[in-house]
């Protein structure tokens, strides 16, 4: 294998932490199996690979941001259907089983979150590109926490007495 200097245009760390929180959604609700969520995420993976395959610019990270979408809003992503019919579940125990507002950014160097359509945009993967990659410009769950917040955000009035 060659050694390529840049940016990498491989997707894996990026998919892996896409299928993996797609993956502990449907674990916490305890209803599939670890086997099935094995079987899954390897569809999951696939699907995602292949959809994103000439749709990855390393380069210019959020260009295509909107096609690697993955989004739930009161309509089930039609990727997710395609991997969970691999184990069986339906569309109805998907939408018991997933948030009913989800939106997940699959995007080079950075893989975000948000649940509900107000809620605060996570950070679930990070990595460094070769040059400074903008930012969405919006507060992740990570500096909130630097900032000891840790719910979704709310609008306070400061006042200041004297």
């Amino acid at each position: 294998q060659s050694q390529r200097r840049g940016p990498r245009a491989d997707m894996v760390p990026e998919i892996a932490a896409a299928v993996g929180f797609v993956s502990n959604l449907l674990r916490t609700r305890g209803c599939v199996s670890e086997q099935q969520l094995q079987v899954f995420s390897g569809a999951l993976r696939e699907a995602l690979a292949e959809h994103y395959k000439h749709h990855w610019f390393p380069e210019k990270p959020f260009k295509g941001s909107g096609y690697r979408c993955i989004r739930i809003n009161h309509k089930m992503d039609p990727i997710i259907c395609k991997a969970a019919s691999q184990i069986g579940l339906s569309l109805p125990q998907l939408y018991q089983l997933l948030p009913s507002e989800l939106t997940l950014w699959v995007d080079p160097y950075e893989v975000s979150y948000r649940i509900g359509e107000d809620g605060s945009i996570c950070v679930l993967y990070e990595a460094t590109a070769t040059k400074p990659v903008s930012s969405y410009g919006m507060l992740t769950c990570k500096n909130q926490m630097m900032l000891g917040r840790t719910s979704p955000s709310k609008n306070y009035i400061m006042t200041v007495s004297s």
